[in-house]
């Protein structure tokens, strides 16, 4: 019997929580800004918020923080919520900070009201200058001291389109000596004449982050509010925010955020591969995007299981991208379809099979008999794979060989009796005999042979474009090295087979498949492909090469 897996810190404190009746029940929230698309980090978030929830019989509210008009989008809101589903989860509501505009004005004049919060025309640059150091305290603004009945005439003009960008900003009220720099009168309202995705040009006032979240928290009385561990210096102006506006005491949780390694996490360095054109886009296979991870052949199961295995700590790590890779490869190898597609085409002429004759042989779609069978045709010429044949074979060489037999994967043991090479000394064709007692199922020619290779019949094969991608990056923390992050982008990331062969029944592929192309790996059909031009990404390797590869160097 298994042991049960230990609680993490989140689900101690929510146990705890639940236990004592502080709340009948449990709700969180995911909070994304629709400034670009979600990637590999955030889905630790997404199955932790969303996986509390469901584990303690909660809900989950996603939340769009759209208090930035000049970077947000609506293609980004609709995809964030396309990712979420994909990965397998759904929402109580879908909620916006703009939603709560009114509300948060509202708050912000209770401020005022209460003296907590005034106007200040300083520019940002002198904001900065009387902000001080971490060890030098702040000096006062010279509008600090405005009297409550002028500042709410200067927030109202604000907000009624008076003055310019950045000619006026509001500001809490607290203390420019506080040991945390954050609670030095932090600007709680900035003016911006931009067009909303959501409210049009109804505002040009909007509330900063750390405004908007604490209170939109409160007001959906979010029981848990779990962040990453960058926002811990934030949580004292969260509280201080939700103590002096006297609302439910919504209460902040953070978390080590997910970092991995040959990629970069940063949605502003992210936006420059794609603006820079060093990728296709954000869906591309090669980003640490979900839509990326998604279109290159990734299951939500294997990003669910490698959230789970990684776990929830306190405590910054860099985690290692074959982690994922493994996960991935544990759910493929049970639930991916077998088909075989020869990638680097040598022809090979079976010489004593009939010529124009056509077998269809039976062949498992998969590891599990449920899987089923298909059949593949089976003829004269074939295309085999030119790395299973070598002229003057090494040893322990278990493959094609003069005078040497291998078995074709659910067919027939051939022997290669001999080969034609090129102009340029290239092997181009090989000669084989097959023996017909060695059919595979009803194999009674008492041949063992060491070696299997995979094949497509010449005569019925499918073409295909191959798209095999490797990591974006060559060294494991590109952020962390000297110079430019992109100088360390892997120039081999991409290579592309304009012509492979592929069994016939993968013509009728579709984007949800995914397939293990015998001996070559994980392979789905890309968003590219049309019926007339089939085009396959490799999803993984079947083994995690690119390790060894590291230890080599």
């Amino acid at each position: 019997m298994s042991e049960e897996k230990s609680l993490h810190f989140i689900e101690e404190i929510v146990e705890q929580d639940l236990q004592s009746g502080k709340y009948k029940s449990i709700i969180t929230r995911f909070p994304p800004e629709p400034n670009g698309y979600l990637h590999i980090g955030h889905s630790k978030s997404i199955c932790l918020n969303f996986g509390l929830a469901a584990k303690y019989g909660g809900s989950t509210n996603l939340r769009f923080d759209d208090t930035n008009p000049v970077t947000e989008d609506t293609e980004y809101v609709e995809s964030i919520k396309a990712d979420i589903r994909w990965l397998g989860f759904d929402w109580s509501n879908e909620l916006y900070a703009s939603d709560y505009f009114d509300q948060l004005y509202a708050f912000a004049v209770s401020l005022i009201q209460q003296g907590l919060a005034y106007v200040d025309d300083s520019t940002s640059e002198e904001i900065a200058q009387l902000k001080g150091t971490p060890t030098e305290p702040g000096k006062n603004s010279a509008y600090r001291d405005r009297s409550m009945t002028e500042n709410l005439q200067l927030f109202e003009e604000m907000k009624s389109g008076k003055y310019k960008d950045g000619e006026k900003v509001l500001r809490a009220k607290i203390d420019m000596a506080h040991t945390n720099m954050l609670m030095r009168d932090p600007i709680i309202y900035r003016i911006k004449h931009a067009h909303h995705h959501r409210t049009g040009d109804k505002w040009c006032i909007y509330p900063m982050y750390d405004f908007a979240h604490g209170q939109s928290d409160s007001i959906e009385k979010i029981t848990h509010s779990i962040c990453t561990l960058e926002f811990i210096p934030h949580r004292e102006l969260y509280d201080w925010f939700i103590e002096k506006l006297s609302i439910f005491p919504s209460h902040q949780y953070e978390f080590a955020r997910l970092n991995m390694t040959y990629t970069v996490m940063s949605k502003r360095k992210l936006l420059q591969l794609v603006n820079e054109g060093h990728v296709t886009g954000w869906d591309d296979p090669r980003m640490p995007t979900i839509s990326g991870f998604r279109r290159k052949g990734y299951t939500p199961a294997s990003i669910r299981t490698f959230c789970d295995k990684i776990g929830v700590a306190k405590r910054e790590n860099l985690i290692d991208l074959s982690l994922l890779e493994f996960c991935l490869r544990e759910d493929l190898n049970h639930t991916a379809k077998r088909a075989m597609a020869v990638l680097d085409p040598l022809k090979m002429v079976i010489t004593n099979y009939e010529t124009g004759k056509t077998e269809e042989l039976t062949s498992e779609n998969g590891p599990d008999a449920s899987m089923g069978t298909r059949t593949i045709p089976f003829s004269k010429e074939l295309w085999i794979e030119q790395e299973d044949f070598m002229e003057v074979p090494a040893k322990k060489w278990f493959r094609l060989a003069p005078g040497a037999m291998v078995r074709l994967k659910s067919a027939y043991i051939v022997q290669c009796d001999h080969f034609i090479k090129n102009e340029q000394g290239q092997v181009v064709e090989v000669h084989c005999t097959y023996i017909p007692e060695s059919k595979s199922g009803s194999d009674t020619s008492g041949i063992n042979v060491k070696g299997t290779i995979h094949w497509v019949s010449a005569a019925h094969a499918t073409t295909a474009e191959i798209r095999l991608y490797d990591r974006l990056f060559r060294v494991e923390n590109p952020s962390s090295e000297e110079g430019d992050f992109k100088e360390y982008i892997n120039p081999d990331s991409l290579q592309i087979i304009s012509k492979a062969y592929i069994e016939p029944s993968l013509s009728q592929a579709t984007l949800e498949d995914r397939f293990q192309f015998l001996r070559k790996g994980y392979f789905c059909l890309d968003t590219d492909s049309t019926k007339n031009h089939l085009i396959f990404n490799r999803t993984v390797t079947l083994k995690d090469a690119w390790s060894k590869e590291v230890k080599k160097g």
